[in-house]
């Protein structure tokens, strides 16, 4: 069933190749095999997580223009190889449906029961793959910026950590981009912009991102504005 998204983010984050670099060296060594890779948009994320331990990449996306965006990209060789498009959510997925690593990245602050999205999702993970889980922290920082594309919450470590589904051991829960945290303090304290500008969204990756690399390394990655969960399913 298609959905209409409502955030206007996408193409604004579209081009912050760095902190997407970034996420992608966090994540590398829980990327591989069959991938689904849930609210995927328009695509743009996959060319950095995308690596060689990649056997197929499925991007499941329930708004149907946007999948249509990520087909588009894939008939023109502008994503990787092995890559898929399916229009709907994962309460529309074959029951027999397997994969090695399903990501949510910037996704389930979007959905309304995270804790039943994510044991859904654990039915369609096969004994040893990864459930990754990437969104925005701290509900304290949550702005009109949140609400303005759609998100219900923000999380904590522990929170996040709590949603672990059934039969998945938590392997990883840390906190990136140190240096994002306080713009977004001060986005929610005194701008309270629905929607940063490209010029902002192009110094924090071209300034703060590169920054936040070395101080989160110096912080043991405990504090920043996003969080980063990672789950290992267990026979």
């Amino acid at each position: 069933m298609s959905q209409t998204y409502v955030g206007g983010e996408l193409e604004l984050f579209a081009d912050a190749t760095r902190w997407k670099a970034y996420v992608a060296a966090v994540l590398r060594g829980f990327i591989g095999g069959r991938v689904l890779d849930v609210g995927a948009g328009i695509g743009s994320n996959v060319p950095f997580l995308h690596n060689p331990d990649v056997a197929e990449w499925v991007c499941l996306e329930p708004d149907a223009a946007l999948a249509r965006r990520i087909e588009q990209r894939i008939a023109a060789a502008t994503l990787p190889p092995h890559c898929a498009v399916s229009v709907g959510t994962t309460a529309s997925l074959d029951p027999a449906a397997a994969f090695d690593t399903i990501l949510y990245i910037d996704v389930l602050e979007h959905i309304a029961d995270d804790a039943a999205e994510l044991a859904r999702a654990r039915t369609h993970l096969v004994p040893g793959g990864h459930l990754v889980v990437l969104a925005p922290a701290h509900e304290f920082l949550f702005s009109p910026f949140d609400a303005a594309i759609g998100h219900y919450r923000r999380y904590s470590r522990a929170r996040l950590a709590q949603l672990a589904p059934p039969r998945a051991a938590l392997v990883e829960c840390a906190m990136l981009d140190s240096a994002g945290f306080f713009a977004s303090l001060a986005n929610r304290a005194v701008l309270s912009q629905r929607l940063p500008t490209p010029p902002q969204i192009a110094f924090w990756d071209a300034w703060l991102v590169p920054l936040s690399r070395r101080l989160d390394a110096l912080f043991g990655r405990r504090f920043g504005k996003t969080v980063v969960a990672i789950w290992r399913a267990e026979g």
